[in-house]
């Protein structure tokens, strides 16, 4: 593929506002996890985002948790100057907006379901089911705060989703039918997902700790990411990431079990190489999908070694962030990123003990070494599969 530009981030996580909050918390291996009760004391770990505030009077329709935090990154780390500066260069209409999202306004359905009427059974008049639930919601709102007019899509696709993203929007760059484009998404946290991992049995009592010995689930996690895609050529400057390989698959295989042997994974980074033109050696580190279930890190573990041998370092960073579900390929590209650019392999804050039987190079500690060249994987329910690229503009 002709790699494409990634010019300017923005990020909210429990780690914090902010790409600088992110990479502060990476150097220092601070988890953002926190013990969190909920109804009917449910134990577990989370990756919370500080209670945002409501949306301006004007988006008050929109208003919803997941709208609020992606409103927070939004217009965040200078992202809406960005991206003014884009459209004053492209045109509206030439922008177009790929997103992601699992979870959308779950919550304020929730809400409004626990209102109801007693007697007919019907919602509240203040819900807005097309501005908060509806997945597209999060894409009208950005197209609203940025007046823009291009293409717009949001993609649910479980784990994988704003990875995806990353692809559709390649794809209409491609094709000719935009010359730039916000890609990113947001996932919150709701009863509906924490009860629903819970009754599969996938969520650890403690913070998440990937690919140790005595790993027992994931902690679940909250986000919103954002980055500006646009052409390699004319704009952009030398602290640009570049986008240089997609790859995509799917398991066929279990709608919450992955493939125990990897092999849809394995397939997801053999194409982001071939996409790339790169060979496995290229690669300087992994940013694994890794969300400390025992079925899921062994899985990805026999992929990784397939693909790279034992020697290429990786790690997750999900015991810094949760799994933030949705959100976790956006925010894992944007992890990624700071990695290129500051020569930081990150290590894993909750994870003590490597599990014996997992081969894979596995970062226990932060490692400072020359970073050109990232990939990154995530991988869902439904066995959706994605891994991405990332490089230097002058490796």
């Amino acid at each position: 593929m002709q790699p494409l530009r990634l010019t300017a981030f923005s990020l909210v996580t429990s780690l914090g506002l902010g790409v600088d909050a992110t990479l502060d918390a990476l150097r220092a291996g601070r988890s953002g996890l926190v013990p969190r009760g909920f109804d009917a004391g449910l134990a577990t770990f989370v990756g919370e985002v500080p209670t945002p505030e409501p949306l301006a009077p004007a988006l008050a329709d929109f208003d919803c948790r997941n709208n609020r935090i992606a409103a927070l990154a939004l217009q965040d780390d200078a992202f809406a100057e960005a991206v003014a500066a884009a459209r004053e260069h492209y045109g509206a209409s030439r922008i177009g907006i790929f997103l992601g999202t699992s979870t959308s306004g779950i919550e304020q359905t929730e809400q409004a379901y626990r209102r109801r009427d007693p007697w007919t059974g019907k919602l509240p008049t203040d819900y807005h089911y097309a501005e908060t639930h509806n997945t597209f919601s999060l894409a009208a709102l950005t197209a609203r705060l940025f007046r823009l007019a291009g293409p717009a899509v949001v993609v649910s696709a479980a784990c994988a989703t704003t990875a995806k993203a990353l692809g559709n929007a390649t794809r209409m760059i491609a094709a000719g039918l935009c010359d730039a484009a916000i890609v990113g998404g947001a996932d919150s946290l709701c009863a509906t997902t924490i009860y629903g991992f819970r009754s599969l049995g996938l969520t650890s009592e403690g913070p998440c700790r990937p690919f140790d010995a005595a790993r027992d689930g994931l902690s679940l996690g909250e986000a919103a990411g954002f980055a500006l895609l646009e052409k390699s050529e004319g704009r952009g400057g030398r602290d640009d990431i570049l986008l240089l390989g997609i790859g995509e698959s799917n398991d066929a295989y279990h709608m919450s079990t992955p493939d125990p042997q990897g092999s849809g994974a394995r397939l997801a980074m053999e194409r982001a190489l071939a996409s790339a033109g790169l060979a496995a050696s290229d690669i300087d580190y992994i940013n694994l999908h890794g969300t400390a279930t025992r079925v899921g890190d062994a899985a990805e573990d026999i992929a990784v070694t397939a693909v790279f041998g034992p020697q290429t370092p990786c790690s997750s960073t999900k015991g810094h962030t949760g799994h933030t579900l949705g959100a976790a390929g956006i925010v894992e590209t944007i992890i990624s990123s700071l990695a290129i650019r500051h020569d930081l392999m990150p290590g894993s804050p909750c994870t003590r003990s490597l599990d014996p039987c997992l081969r894979s190079r596995y970062l226990l500690e932060n490692r400072s070494a020359r970073v050109a060249r990232v990939m990154s994987n995530s991988f869902g329910f439904g066995g959706s599969n994605c891994s991405l690229i990332l490089g230097r503009v002058a490796p």
